[in-house]
């Protein structure tokens, strides 16, 4: 899958929480309905099998609650991509990042090889598919989740390189694969943020940590050797860069890839560095983009939901650039694209109590048409509006109704754009006041069943808030791009 991950530590956000966010985006010539909701213990099987790869692992007891953002559409697997435990341990998986031939060689991906003949099928390892379903569920703390899922690519391989971001109230942890069996780990600095656009990101690695304290680095239990054996470090100094070992520089990341980490850099540190122009330190080709970086002032929810739906705007690429120099418009891939599926922000706040510490903030549709709202992540079940999702087109559910207004809006740019931005900043506002609101509501309740009960009394009443603003919005672009029909005639019958 294409997506764009964005992690903020907790030294880095505006509030002391972790925050972690990912778009999750379709391949190209198709789109992938999503819904919200929660998965109970008891909903998990004995023994898992991967509808892909067809490999089968058996599950361990002791099984959490877990919200997830899985298909709505049954049969290409469950892609529970994201979601928050009831250990208040959040996981979003996964970016699908690069490689090279020298890694792929020398450790193949394990690939589902379907029977033929008297020849049996042979299953293959773990993917996008399974990996929330096999991890989230058994881990206490975002280490915990780095050592199962490193345990299980161990064992069973992997069919795709990803890349996997865990966090907890203290701190986000971000894991590589590297070929079939291998993978790296490390600890995301409290005081900076990480942008990962695609590719394999980090850019430093210290194996005496690794092997040793593990203190901010965990990787695979011979990762040492396999560097050694297959000549995989290309430092002239000795100072493993896994960017340069494991990942790749084609001219397709400097289209695909490298812009829009340029662009999200440029946005958090518009002085740090010169962004632009002959003298630039970096652009949008650069190869040696920092994989973290300390902002130059603390990140907010609403930051990276900007990023995460940006079209360089305020650049010569931005698509729907409608003035000056146009030489340069849609050179690169956005990140906020058509095929955005969803976006969830995890966010873990430790201002307030464990069981109403963990907010979720969902958007649907492409990013750059949209707008996200929060909720609370520790509940058993989460609003229709929000869950229903179908293959069945319908204005009864957020997915579907986000589709339509970003198909519309952007048929009728120019007139749809400012009510889009009022959409979005009233559902941000109104989100926020509820959440406020309930926290208040929360923080005087004594009873446990009430609180529990008021969470989820909340989360009704953001849904209902959320629908009656999408539905104006629905109706307000619909009149927009209507008016602009070829069909169209000044002189009124009525």
């Amino acid at each position: 899958m294409a997506c764009t991950t964005i992690l903020v530590g907790k030294a880095a956000s505006y509030d002391g929480s972790t925050m972690i966010a990912r778009n999750d985006d379709s391949g190209s010539g198709h789109f992938t309905a999503k819904k919200f909701t929660v998965i109970h213990p008891e909903e998990l099987p004995k023994t898992y099998r991967s509808v892909l790869s067809h490999v089968e692992i058996p599950l361990p007891e002791g099984a959490l609650r877990f919200t997830a953002m899985p298909n709505a559409v049954e049969g290409k697997g469950i892609w529970a991509a994201s979601g928050v435990n009831a250990a208040n341990v959040g996981m979003t998986a996964t970016e699908t990042i690069t490689s090279n031939p020298r890694v792929l060689g020398a450790d193949p991906l394990v690939e589902y090889q379907p029977a033929k003949g008297e020849k049996p099928e042979v299953p293959g390892g773990i993917g996008e598919e399974d990996i929330v379903y096999l991890v989230l569920p058994y881990i206490h703390s975002a280490r915990e989740g780095v050592l199962r899922l490193g345990s299980l690519l161990e064992q069973y391989g992997t069919y795709e390189m990803n890349g996997i971001a865990f966090q907890d109230v203290n701190e986000i942890w971000w894991l590589e694969t590297i070929g079939g069996h291998h993978w790296i780990a490390r600890r995301v600095p409290d005081d900076v943020y990480v942008v990962m656009p695609n590719q394999l990101g980090i850019d430093n690695f210290d194996l005496e940590d690794a092997f040793g304290a593990q203190e901010n680095y965990l990787c695979s239990a011979d990762l040492r050797e396999f560097i050694a054996k297959n000549h995989l470090d290309l430092s002239l100094d000795g100072a493993l860069n896994p960017r340069d070992a494991f990942g790749s520089h084609d001219d397709a990341d400097h289209v695909y890839n490298t812009p829009r980490a340029w662009y999200m850099l440029r946005y958090l540190n518009p002085r740090t560095w010169v962004w632009e122009g002959a003298d630039a330190d970096y652009t949008p080709m650069s190869d040696d983009l920092p994989w973290c970086m300390v902002p130059e002032r603390k990140v907010t929810p609403e930051d990276i939901k900007y990023m995460l739906s940006s079209h360089y705007q305020g650049t010569p690429y931005d698509p729907y650039l409608s003035y000056g120099d146009k030489s340069a418009k849609g050179a690169y891939r956005s990140i906020g694209i058509n095929r955005n599926d969803f976006m969830a922000l995890l966010q873990m706040r430790p201002d307030q109590p464990e069981e109403s510490r963990a907010v979720e903030w969902v958007a649907y549709a492409s990013n750059a048409f949209n707008t996200m709202v929060p909720f609370y992540a520790n509940v058993e079940r989460t609003p229709e509006y929000l869950a229903n999702t179908t293959g069945t087109v319908s204005t009864d559910n957020f997915y579907w109704t986000s589709r339509l207004i970003a198909a519309m809006a952007d048929a009728s740019y120019n007139k749809s754009l400012f009510h889009l931005e009022r959409y979005e900043e009233a559902v941000l506002s109104a989100g926020r006041a509820l959440v406020n609101q309930y926290d208040a509501k929360l923080a005087a309740e004594s009873d446990a069943a009430r609180r529990a009960a008021l969470r989820e009394k909340a989360n009704t009443a953001i849904a209902a808030m959320l629908q009656e603003k999408a539905a104006d919005t629905l109706d307000k672009v619909l009149f927009e791009l209507s008016s602009q029909m070829k069909n169209a005639y000044s002189r009124s019958d009525a």
